[in-house]
This record gives C-alpha cells, structure tokens and sequence, in this order.
C-alpha cells in the first residue's frame, strides 16, 4: 500500500497534534509482504519528526516479520499490528498513533474508571478482514484500553495473511478476538459488550466511585436514527437531556450501502452513522457511549440505571434502542457461529470465496445479501419460508439475473449441520412436497429480519408478543412520562428514515408534555400560596 499525495498531505495536518514521540517498530525476517509494510510504514513516518521507525528483533512473543509494535517513550505501548493496516484498518494505525501520542481518547470517564480497574493481564488478538467495515470499532476499542491500562496488550491481525492459523483456530467470521489465547468473541461487539464480559471474571470493573449527573429533563436511550433525532430536537428546546448508548448508529452502523434516505441519492451507515454523531455534537447533549442500561425506576421523578453504576435522574425517559438480527432458532445456529454461520454478509462474505453458502430470507435484506455473495461465492441457495419472496422486484430481478443464484421458495430451514467444528450443510423442508432435502455447502448467512431491543424493559413497559414497546400516535408506552421510538416499537415499516421522523415527533411529544407537567405544578403552587 502506497500512500497518495493527498492521504500525505492529510497525515501531515494531523501529525502535528502529536505531542509525544512515538516509534514504530517492526519485527526483523522474511515475508513476501515485509517490503511493502516497511515502504508504507516509512511513509507514515516521513509526515512528521515525532514519528520514527526501526527495525529490531522485539523477542519470541512477535508473530511474524510483519507485526510492528507501537512505543512511547522507548516503552512497549502493547499495541501490535500485524499485516498492512489498509483498507478500513488504516484509521485504526492512525488513531492510536496519533491517541498514543496524546491526542484525546474521547472516551466517557466512567468508561476510562471502569478500564483503569482491570488489574489482570489481558492479551487481546483480533483477526480481521481488511474488508470488514466493522472490525476497526473492535481495534479501535481494544486499542483504548492498551493505552489506558498497562495490563492490557492489543494486537491486530490481517487473518488473509495467515491462512493456517485461521484454519486451525476454526475462523469463519469477522472480527474474531482472542483474550489470552482462548476464544472470547466474534462478529460485531464494542466497548460496552467488552467491559460487560470482563465483568463476569473480573468483580472488580465497576466498582469505582461514579459521579451521578444532574437531574435531566429527559435520558435517551439508543444512539441510532431515533434517538439521536429526538435528542436533538429536545435539545433544540432547550431541554437538558442526556443519551445513553452502547454504540452511538446502532443497527445502521451495519448497513453497508443507503439508497433511500431522501435528498441524498447514496451513503453507508458508517458515513450516515459519523454524520448523525457530528450533528449531535453540534447541541449541548450529554452522551453516554459504551454504557447499558440495567433498570428504570419509572417513578415521579424516574431513574436510569448504567452499567458502570452510574444512576441518571430524569423527569422524562425516550426508549430508542432499535433491533438486532433475528435468529433462527434452529440446531446448529449457535453452535456454529463464526465457524459457518454469519449474519453479516459484508463482514463475513470473504471468508466463504469459491464455496457453496445459503442465505436464509427473501426480504431485501437477504436478496442484497445474495447479490453481494454471488460475486465471491461459488454459489448462493436463497431460502424464502413463504411461496414469494419479500424483496423489491428490481433486487428480484437482478437476482434471477446471476447463473450462480438459486432460489427456493416455501423452504423452511430446520437444521445446520457441521463436521469437525464446520458447517457442511443445512436441512430444509420442502413446505409444498413435505419432503426434507440436505443442501451441501460451507456457509449459511441468516437474513431475516430483526428483534427488538426491549429484553431490559420486561416489567416495565407493556409490550406485544414480538416484544415491540407498544406506543400511541404520541410515542407515548403504557407509563406516563416514558416515550419510545424507532425499530423498538409497534410502529410499522422499519426505516432509517422513518425511525427518524418518529425520534423528532416523540421528542416534541416529551417537549408537550413537560410543558404541561411544568405548568399544573406552577398553577397548583399558585393556588396554594392563594388559599394559605
């Protein structure tokens, strides 16, 4: 990878904000692609004089003459990158160089405590897919904490670059992470599932003195289309208000191309996600990111419990917090999670190319799944449970276009089946013949749609029987005061654009109706001072 004059120029001007030196070293021996890491790492270091590198033997615990270690001071910083950070890596080199390097880490300080706490030796190992657009979030995480805490040690590596490691370590998905030499996670996490995990082995992560905010007009919760929209319509009545996420775009982050969000003809969640935060940023908004919420009280004045133990007193509470993707509930779904089983095909695709795969769901979706897998797969099974697909009949179309593309209606998929830690087939059930038939292939890709975010909210708030907050036409839930909005509710058609819209009128429905509230207790004070 070369750097072009124009990404020089750009690290040149973000250079100067390094207010320490940091020097880049990288493992001494043979690779066919060392020469080219050490041209690009040269490269890096030439735009500013606070940036140097070297070549050195770093001892027995280095993977391969294509793992650099990132230092501060002469001293190991425990991030290590293996392979050319490229492609969607190449932020994550740059951010902890430059975050190495004194540049704001811009992280809550609850979550710093929380990692300040970890008191065990942590070696975290990511494989990623240069492909991947959400494994720099893992690396980036990861990244932070190395430099929080010296017990923690990062390293990134290009899983492309080592095959036979990916292979007896069984990876079939991205990003894969390691924690001291056990299996610990794959496929999409971030900061606040990471400490969450933590916490299970670990009693000691979160029991640091917090410091609790003022009382709040209202908390949201949820980072994605409908939260962010209503925090910033609240915020623009000058309301206090706070929101709380454990992944500020949430489910659109994940959404790879956008052709219906209206006045902008295309974008990707990742660009629609940093323009929604930019936006935010904009008003005087507390954000709370990488924290879950563990309770509400739903009380007079109501409260929100973190997961860091922080509690947030608040006058009114807004519940955007989305969906996740639905899973099938079949054997072998679980057990083969990353060994063949994957949810994202963007992410994961790259693993399965010149194999058979399924994609499971005809929605659009799963058609733009099958359309995206037909250009790296051998070949792509569709597997629709009623007689028509759901999708657009121009992804329909496009579908029945590609030779490699078959696609079975009124199949219900009723078991995945593996051998030796892999997938190696699924089991379906023609729903017209009553026949069953085994399909041989190595992935299945599972697109059928979301579950909402309401597994915390049991007891709290009404909801139906897919667990989707019931709300009125006001976004109004079952308890005075508390709101909901988006991919979480009853509403119909979940939409980026519409998750929006409906943040912006439930926030002028908590804007009403705290007026209102603020306005009977400044009519009843009056009429007592009157009457005494």
């Amino acid at each position: 990878m070369r750097l072009t004059p124009e990404i020089t120029q750009s690290l040149s001007g973000y250079m100067k904000n390094l207010e320490d030196d940091i020097t880049i070293v990288l493992q001494t021996g043979e690779h066919d692609k060392r020469d080219e890491l050490v041209t690009f790492l040269q490269e890096v270091c030439a735009t500013s004089e606070k940036l140097l590198f070297e070549e050195k033997d770093l001892g027995t615990e280095i993977r391969s003459p294509i793992t650099f270690s990132l230092l501060k001071g002469g001293v190991s910083s425990g991030i290590k990158f293996t392979g050319i950070p490229g492609g969607h890596e190449f932020n994550s080199f740059i951010l902890a160089t430059l975050q190495l390097g004194g540049s704001d880490l811009k992280l809550d300080s609850g979550i710093k405590s929380l990692i300040n706490d970890i008191e065990d030796k942590l070696r975290f190992e990511i494989f990623i897919s240069l492909d991947c657009h959400i494994c720099p979030d893992v690396v980036q995480a990861l990244n932070k904490f190395a430099i929080l805490n010296e017990n923690i040690a990062c390293e990134m590596i290009d899983g492309g670059l080592f095959p036979e490691e990916v292979e007896e370590k069984n990876i079939q998905g991205v990003p894969t992470i390691f924690l001291n030499g056990s299996f610990f996670s794959s496929g999409r996490t971030d900061t606040s599932k990471i400490i969450n995990k933590l916490k299970t082995v670990n009693s000691n992560i979160g029991k640091g003195t917090q410091i609790n905010l003022p009382l709040q007009d209202t908390v949201v919760i949820g980072g994605g289309p409908a939260g962010i929209s209503s925090a910033i319509y609240l915020a623009r009545k000058g309301l206090k208000v706070a929101l709380v996420s454990e992944n500020i775009g949430g489910q659109v982050k994940e959404t790879l191309g956008i052709e219906n969000y209206i006045s902008v003809i295309e974008t990707t969640g990742e660009r629609l996600t940093g323009d929604m935060h930019s936006h935010l940023k904009e008003y005087e908004v507390t954000v709370k990111e990488h924290f879950r919420v563990e309770g509400i009280d739903k009380g007079k004045i109501k409260s929100v419990k973190l997961s860091s133990g922080e509690i947030i007193n608040t006058k009114t509470i807004i519940i955007a917090t989305g969906a996740n993707w639905r899973e099938l509930g079949v054997p072998g779904e679980k057990e083969n999670l990353g060994n063949g089983v994957a949810y994202c095909p963007h992410c994961d695709g790259p693993f399965f190319k010149g194999k058979d795969v399924s994609v499971v769901g005809g929605g659009n979706s799963g058609i733009e799944a099958a359309l995206d897998l037909s250009g790296i797969a051998k070949s792509v099974t569709v597997i629709e449970f009623m007689p028509d697909l759901k999708a657009d009949k121009i992804l329909v179309e496009k579908a029945e276009e590609k030779e490699n593309i078959k696609i079975l209606t009124n199949f219900e998929t009723k078991k995945i089946l593996s051998e030796a830690g892999k997938v190696n087939g699924m089991e379906v059930l023609d729903r017209t013949s009553n026949e069953k038939t085994t399909i041989s292939l190595q992935g299945v890709f599972v697109q059928i749609g979301l579950i909402p975010n309401s597994q915390f909210l049991k007891g709290t708030v009404e909801l139906n029987d897919y667990g989707e907050i019931i709300v009125d036409h006001l976004g109004e839930t079952s308890v005075p005061g508390i709101y909901a909005c988006g991919d979480v509710t009853t509403i119909p058609y979940k939409q980026i654009i519409i998750s929006m819209g409906d943040g912006a009128k439930t926030a002028l429905s908590v804007s009403d109706y705290l007026m209102k509230s603020e306005e009977f207790s400044a009519s009843l004070e009056k009429a007592e001072t009157i009457e005494a």
